[in-house]
């Protein structure tokens, strides 16, 4: 008789962004005539780049012809986008990262949830808290969280590093020693992000412990601040404990075209493995490779019309962001985030739990956000709304909630 995994029987519920679109739904079935705004999921809502558009027609029309048909992509990715990439994310930034070091994928959470596949699953892991959901439910479907407190909302075997407002959503060091850290900055959900004084700290860290830190970096085109990192390779000895995963969902608006990448440098060795293998052979194994026409097209945001196009199409959102923070403010809510990050970060009014102002929002409102409670324990008595709408939906979103 087969087995099931039953590490899946031990997710609680389903997965936020689930459980938000079944609410939604059900809300929208019984009150038809009510329009709801959706500022929830980080979804974008700008069309595509002119210079994008062009590229994927190019690339089209190649593959209708025999001399310029392409079939399955190779392992790490094409080399034209894998050194376009290396030249402009990383050598630009004094990043040394080589293009064979980069595995182009189809986005940043398949990549954030599938690295742990290369590691024990003895490794302890240590997640910020608040946290983005994928980071913990992929370490639970692979048996390595220990039980789960729903009281609580804590993992016995995972290590939580709270970031509220009493540390300015900040990371201290853990007091036990983890094998692998996940950091995301800027963040996701609380908007907050590190310098690179700070990043180097936890570079350090690592390094000196023998950790491995895994380091989501969706969001570093919303990056506004100078002393602010936009890779974790800018940070001294990051090569030998840092794995960086980065997507163009955000920044260029691939959340249905579908392209990411992962860095792993060749420095990072245990027991003398380096992980860079790992990840190639399972990557060649387990993927097929983007398609070469998404490739191409990842390949023109990095030409001078592409930064041109969608430096305005990232102000478009942070004005979005700006537009919510400062409404919010203007209507006596706490809230962080909105400078570096297409979020804003809330405290929920009147000592509501998060879910219960997720229900005040839909219901009086009909707007949709983020209860901070799905992040993790320390988000509760949060909320997350996105800057991801269009200007108008997102103008009378604010307008709603500041009637409230």
């Amino acid at each position: 008789m087969f087995q099931l995994n039953d590490n899946y029987l031990k997710l609680p519920g389903s997965y936020l962004f689930s459980t938000i679109g079944k609410k939604v739904r059900e809300y929208q079935a019984a009150h038809p005539d009510q329009k709801v705004i959706s500022l929830g999921i980080g979804d974008v809502t700008q069309p595509l780049a002119p210079v994008i558009i062009d590229a994927l027609h190019r690339a089209v029309d190649e593959m209708g012809h025999r001399e310029t048909f392409h079939g399955y992509a190779p392992d790490l990715g094409y080399e034209f986008l894998r050194t376009t990439i290396a030249k402009h994310d990383f050598q630009a930034r004094g990043a040394d990262i080589s293009a064979d070091e980069i595995f182009i994928s189809d986005g940043a959470k398949c990549d954030c949830s599938n690295i742990q596949e290369i590691f024990s699953q003895d490794n302890t892991i240590a997640v910020c808290d608040p946290v983005y959901p994928v980071y913990v439910d992929s370490n639970v479907m692979a048996g390595r969280t220990g039980t789960y407190d729903p009281q609580s909302g804590v993992w016995s075997d995972v290590i939580y590093m709270p970031c509220t407002m009493d540390n300015d959503f900040v990371p201290e060091l853990p007091k036990k020693t983890p094998d692998l850290i996940y950091l995301c900055y800027p963040n996701n959900p609380t908007g907050s992000t590190l310098t690179k004084d700070q990043l180097q700290v936890w570079v350090d860290y690592a390094n000196r412990v023998g950790a491995v830190i895994l380091f989501d970096a969706a969001y570093e085109a919303y990056i506004s601040e100078e002393n602010v990192p936009h890779t974790i390779y800018e940070c001294e000895g990051a090569r030998t404990c840092a794995i960086e995963m980065r997507s163009f969902s955000k920044n260029a608006g691939f959340t249905g075209v579908r392209l990411g990448f992962t860095v792993i440098p060749k420095d990072i060795q245990r027991d003398g493995v380096a992980l860079h293998a790992l990840w190639a052979r399972r990557h060649g194994t387990k993927y097929n490779g983007a398609p070469y026409i998404i490739q191409r097209a990842g390949e023109a945001v990095y030409s001078p019309e592409g930064k041109e196009q969608l430096t305005k199409q990232v102000a478009y959102y942070m004005n979005n962001a700006a537009v919510i923070k400062e409404g919010l403010c203007k209507a006596g809510y706490r809230v962080s985030g909105g400078v570096n990050a297409p979020y804003i970060w809330m405290k929920t009014p009147d000592g509501m739990t998060s879910w219960q102002f997720f229900d005040e929002l839909l219901n009086k409102a009909n707007v949709v956000g983020t209860p901070g409670s799905g992040f993790g324990p320390s988000g509760e008595g949060y909320f997350r709304l996105t800057a991801f709408g269009t200007y108008e939906s997102t103008l009378e979103a604010v307008r709603r909630i500041q009637r409230l």
